[in-house]
């Protein structure tokens, strides 16, 4: 294992990428787990066949492909939805986060930071030494939802609606930052962070 894993997490639009930009500038490697979870539900076999048996041949293009914007208003329509895809896709990402941490081991990185939206739903949060969560206004974050991943105002409330409320981020965390810092607040927030690690 590195010699320490931080796991980063809160609910989506309140500003993890940019919290995990200032660990990386900072020197920690950074695993970004939505791309594991990209890279799953693109080459995990098993995976997208239990896909394709619970949410049905419309969430998958003619060549075979998932359509993601597709699963997404399916998964993200209900709760129980949310519930099925997050039990088909988190072992295998899980699996895969792993491996992942295994290599960084082998390269020699000190401090690693699993940057994970479903960082506690998947059992990410075992791995980390120390629990970094990132809270926002709700509606700065749909501002930044729909911008971003260029969603409807509906499917970006839904995708929220979807995730647990800060308390229960709060509870969980060892440290929260406000995802409104300027930049050099936050670079401030960051170093004090690694610091206390390595005393």
């Amino acid at each position: 294992m590195p010699d320490y894993i931080f796991g980063l997490t809160g609910p989506t639009g309140a500003g993890k990428s940019t919290v995990a930009a200032e660990l990386r500038r900072q020197g920690c490697t950074v695993l970004d787990c939505d791309q594991i979870a990209r890279q799953v539900t693109t080459d995990c076999i098993p995976c997208l066949e239990d896909l394709r048996q619970q949410f049905g041949d419309g969430i998958f293009e003619q060549d075979g492909a998932l359509n993601r914007t597709k699963l997404a208003e399916k998964a993200f329509s209900s709760t129980e939805n949310t519930q099925t895809l997050n039990g088909i896709t988190h072992p295998w990402i899980r699996r895969r986060i792993e491996q992942e941490i295994r290599h960084c081991h082998e390269q020699g990185h000190t401090f690693l930071v699993l940057d994970a939206p479903l960082l506690f739903e998947a059992g990410a949060d075992t791995f980390c030494d120390q629990i970094l969560v990132v809270l926002a206004p709700a509606a700065l974050r749909l501002q930044r939802i729909i911008q971003r991943d260029h969603l409807t105002e509906s499917l970006a409330k839904a995708r929220m609606q979807a995730q647990p409320d800060d308390t229960f981020y709060r509870e969980r965390a060892d440290i929260c930052l406000d995802g409104t810092l300027d930049a050099c607040e936050l670079s401030c927030q960051i170093r004090q962070i690694i610091r206390g690690v390595e005393e």
